[in-house]
C-alpha cells in the first residue's frame, strides 16, 4: 500500500474547499466574482474602480473575505451581495469525470465548504460534473457569514454536518484556511501553485485528481 494511502486510513470525512480546488486556478471563473466585487463596491460605497479595487483586496486580506469587511464596517446586508456577486457564467469550467470517479472512490463522506453561498457552490459542481457526489454542501451562510480562516467559522460548519476533525482531511487551495483544520487534528492538503512550506500543511498538490487517485 503506498504511503501516502496509509497516511488517510482513518478519514471518514473529506472535506473540500469550492473556487480554485474543485476546478483549476487557469480556468478563471473567479475574475469574474472578483469583478463583480468591485463593481458592487463601487455603486455601494461611491468609490472609483481603482479604489474599489483596493479596497476588495484589503477586505478580503485582512477580514477573509471582502464580504466581512463589507459587513463590518458598512453594514451590508449579504444576501443581496451574495446573489449579486455570484450571478455570473459559468462557461470556463469544464466537466471533469476523472475527478468525479476520484472522489466518488474516497471512502466515507464528502463534504463541500466554500466562503461563497451554498447555491452557487451547487452551480460550480454541476459545471464540473461533480452534482450527486457529495454529503453535504456548506457556503458562508452556514456560518453566519463568518468566513474562513476563522476558527468559529470552521466550528459552527463542522458541528452542523457532524465532523469529527481527528478523522478528516481538508483540501484546500488557500493555505491560511488550513491553520484552523491543522490545529483540530485533520489531515491538510493544499491544491494549486506551491504555497511556502509550512507545519500546517500535511501535503501539497498541484493536481487534485492524481492527489486522489492515490487514496480511493
Amino acid at each position: 500500500m503506498p504511503m501516502t494511502r496509509k497516511l488517510f486510513l482513518d478519514v471518514q470525512t473529506w472535506v473540500f474547499d469550492l473556487d480554485q480546488t474543485l476546478y483549476p486556478s487557469h480556468m478563471r471563473l473567479f475574475d469574474q466574482i472578483e469583478a463583480r466585487m468591485t463593481r458592487y463596491v463601487m455603486r455601494t460605497l461611491n468609490l472609483s474602480q481603482k479604489d474599489a479595487d483596493r479596497l476588495r483586496s484589503d477586505y478580503w486580506s485582512d477580514h477573509g473575505t471582502t464580504l466581512a469587511g463589507l459587513m463590518k464596517f458598512h453594514d451590508v446586508d449579504p444576501e443581496p451581495y451574495l446573489r449579486e456577486v455570484h450571478d455570473i457564467s459559468f462557461h470556463p469550467l469544464t466537466p471533469d469525470p476523472t475527478l468525479r470517479q476520484h472522489i466518488s472512490r474516497l471512502p466515507g463522506r464528502k463534504i463541500v465548504y466554500t466562503n461563497g453561498s451554498a447555491p452557487y457552490a451547487e452551480r460550480v459542481l454541476e459545471a464540473r460534473g461533480l452534482e450527486g457526489l457529495f454529503d453535504g454542501i456548506f457556503g458562508i451562510e452556514h456560518a453566519a457569514y463568518e468566513p474562513k480562516p476563522n476558527k468559529n467559522a470552521f466550528l459552527k460548519v463542522f458541528r452542523q454536518a457532524e465532523i469529527n476533525p481527528a478523522k478528516a482531511a481538508m483540501f484546500e487551495d488557500d493555505s491560511r484556511n488550513l491553520v484552523v483544520p491543522y490545529g483540530l487534528g485533520m489531515k491538510t492538503v493544499h491544491v494549486g501553485p506551491m504555497a511556502q512550506p509550512a507545519k500546517h500543511i500535511h501535503f501539497h498538490t498541484d493536481d487534485l485528481s492524481t492527489f486522489l487517485s492515490n487514496l480511493g
